[in-house]
């Protein structure tokens, strides 16, 4: 059976790989136990979308499971609006654009054309501003460095691979208290 990278999980990566493992220790325990202010509030924003209450126009595709064979990608969308064919994703504070941010939306945006939707253009859409961010479709360089992204995640191994170690990330990490690789920096 093949094994599907959950999108949520690009971003996850592209901060620490690290990360995915001290998220799948967690996964049987309450949020609470490890969510901090900024991952709760994201989850209270998302709530409407989840359960499908963002509007009642049925243009919007909301919260929908979708998935990637090409890449091996599995996840929900935000909100697609079928007429327009534009691909939002929220995010409840937008301070810079990630390439965690743009791959998560480009691993959408894939998803949704080989399930035979037309997506014309992404966006991401920050809550606390009510900001829009156009991102361009994902060709050339950006198109490389989402698969290579994709590639370095299906082929991470802990034991055999090096990180980088970065303080600055460390510092604001959820796992930091479990995380021997940052508690030895």
């Amino acid at each position: 059976m093949e094994s599907y990278i959950p999108i949520s999980k690009i971003n996850d990566f592209i901060f620490c790989p690290y990360s995915l493992i001290y998220h799948s220790i967690y996964e049987g325990f309450t949020e609470k136990t490890y969510h901090d202010v900024p991952q709760t509030a994201g989850k209270i924003s998302h709530a409407k979308i989840d359960k499908g209450e963002y509007s009642s126009a049925k243009k919007f595709l909301q919260g929908i499971d979708v998935y990637s064979e090409k890449y091996g990608l599995c996840g929900k969308i935000d909100i697609f609006d079928q007429e327009n064919g534009i691909l939002i994703e929220r995010k409840n504070k937008i301070e810079r654009i990630y390439d965690g941010y743009k791959y998560q939306l480009y691993a959408q945006y894939f998803s949704l054309n080989e399930m035979g939707y037309n997506v014309k253009k992404i966006v991401l859409h920050a809550l606390t501003t009510n900001k829009r961010f156009n991102l361009p479709l994902p060709r050339g360089e950006e198109l490389k460095k989402f698969e290579s992204t994709i590639a370095a995640i299906n082929d991470f191994n802990p034991l055999r691979d090096k990180v980088d170690i970065n303080p600055q990330k460390c510092a604001h990490c959820i796992y930091y208290v479990l995380c021997a690789y940052a508690v030895s920096q």
